[in-house]
């Protein structure tokens, strides 16, 4: 794209054309939903600042490292002129059971493969390809470990608004979406932005066992089930723990409620097919488990992000006594 003037001239057709083959390409490679971001400052870098600095983050330490980084493309990859975003459907129907005082649910993303092994290939398999075709570009691969602010970047894109629970909501797939990224060199063409429809609904709010949302679109990650089944290493206060049954992996109460949940596509991913089929595991079991068992039982999972005695910690926080 040439500046003339000190402003942009529209897209050329070739840029049109090659925004549509990028938009094949990822599809044909497994992603449901891609869309094209610009590559501006983040809107909500002095929020973020502030949300640190009220300890929104818990003991999140590492959220606090790379911030110009995170809040600024071109600070994380000099040279940027579009980002690429992609969506993952994972959402897989569950066995119908009744949730018993033995049984700890796992959050639905944690029940198939891990998905970085999932996601890291094919981003980088269409950067090769935008390689081939485009010798001169640069690019970079990112998912949520990179300093990106993922999900700013995927509502820029058109992949979905954010929530009031601060998840990605598309109108076809809901909030079970996995996020990837490829900043590159190229100027390509940027789709218009999600437009937020969550209207007057609450539903989220008002579920939340342990009341993180704390005002829509606001999460005190530090009360979030996900973070005290998962980051947070410590003991947990027990007005927090005494909430948190029956979830012993992450939490979806937020997406189980939403509407935009209701008729969610099943995924066509084998690999994001639940190890656990009713989407829980024995908590008497769990907490006998030998890291033999943990290792065999959790190959290949996400949830291996916890280490043993954490999940045992979570299991026996509501197991039925022997």
């Amino acid at each position: 794209m040439s500046i003339i003037s000190g402003q942009p001239d529209s897209p050329a057709p070739t840029d049109y054309a090659l925004a549509a083959a990028i938009k094949r390409k990822a599809r044909e490679l497994g992603f449901d939903l891609v869309g094209i971001a610009s590559p501006e400052p983040s809107k909500y870098r002095d929020y973020f600042h502030r949300w640190l600095q009220e300890g929104g983050a818990g003991t999140m330490e590492y959220l606090a490292r790379r911030i110009e980084e995170k809040t600024d493309p071109e600070t994380y990859f000099p040279g940027v002129q579009s980002i690429i975003c992609v969506g993952l459907n994972y959402f897989a129907k569950l066995e119908e059971k009744t949730i018993g005082p033995n049984s700890g649910k796992i959050a639905r993303y944690a029940l198939g493969d891990d998905y970085h092994h999932l996601i890291k290939p094919r981003l980088h398999a269409l950067a090769d390809w935008l390689k081939g075709i485009a010798p001169s570009a640069s690019s970079r691969c990112a998912v949520d470990t990179a300093p990106v602010m993922e999900k700013e970047l995927a509502a820029r894109a058109g992949i979905g608004w954010q929530g009031k629970n601060t998840c990605i909501i598309n109108e076809s797939i809901g909030s079970w979406i996995f996020l990837g990224e490829i900043l590159t060199t190229l100027a390509l063409p940027a789709n218009n932005p999600a437009t937020a429809r969550c209207g007057t609904c609450r539903r989220c709010i008002d579920a939340c066992p342990t009341q993180a949302i704390t005002a829509p679109y606001q999460l005190d990650a530090s009360r979030c089930i996900s973070y005290l089944t998962i980051e947070h290493r410590a003991e947990i206060d027990n007005e927090l723990a005494d909430k948190i049954a029956p979830w012993v992996y992450g939490c979806d109460v937020c997406q189980d409620v939403c509407p935009w949940n209701r008729e969610s596509p099943e995924t066509s991913e084998i690999a994001l097919t639940p190890r656990f089929s009713d989407g829980t595991v024995d908590l008497a079991e769990l907490k006998n488990w030998t890291p033999g068992d943990y290792r065999a039982r959790l190959k290949g999972s996400a949830m291996k992000r916890v280490k043993l005695p954490i999940l045992q910690r979570n299991a026996g926080l509501f197991a039925s006594p022997p």
